[in-house]
């Protein structure tokens, strides 16, 4: 999968990073080996900010803690795959994602399209049916995740 990240704002406005290869790197501003997609000099952005991964199928975000978070399309998160159109913030730095084979520029995605959270009975059944087991087990509790994806402070209102 092709992932380029588009600088929107931040000193390197217009910029494009292009990932061609299933790899996994860190965000920060630290000078060293662990950190391979570094920006020097913001005091916004933690020494190691964010892992992204891009796999075949998927690109994913995880925050490492940073003390200033990590946004994608304006709420705060703990962890996200990211989509077509999504925007990134991270410190002084806004991104657009783009995702595909060899897509320069995907078409325009519906807002409801975006990132979602989905809550861990919902994941069961998408388990469960993906399995073909349509029916609740007892032995199989669901054990929603003690580290939630979003910071509850954060959730958009409705």
């Amino acid at each position: 999968m092709k992932v380029i990240l588009e600088v929107l704002s931040g000193p390197q406005k217009g910029k494009n990073f292009v990932f061609e290869r299933p790899e996994a790197f860190v965000i920060g501003r630290k000078k060293n080996e662990r950190v391979q997609f570094r920006i020097p000099r913001d005091p916004f952005l933690s020494r190691y900010h964010l892992l992204i991964e891009v796999n075949r199928t998927q690109c994913l975000l995880r925050d490492l803690g940073s003390t200033n978070g990590t946004r994608v399309n304006g709420t705060r998160v703990r962890r996200a795959a990211l989509l077509p159109n999504d925007q990134l913030s991270i410190a002084n730095y806004k991104f657009r994602v783009y995702l595909g084979p060899d897509l320069p520029e995907p078409p325009p995605v519906a807002a409801a399209d975006h990132t979602q959270q989905l809550d861990a009975g919902e994941v069961a059944d998408l388990l469960r049916k993906a399995h073909g087991r349509h029916t609740e087990r007892a032995d199989e509790p669901v054990h929603p995740n003690p580290l939630p994806d979003v910071y509850p402070d954060d959730r958009p209102s409705t």
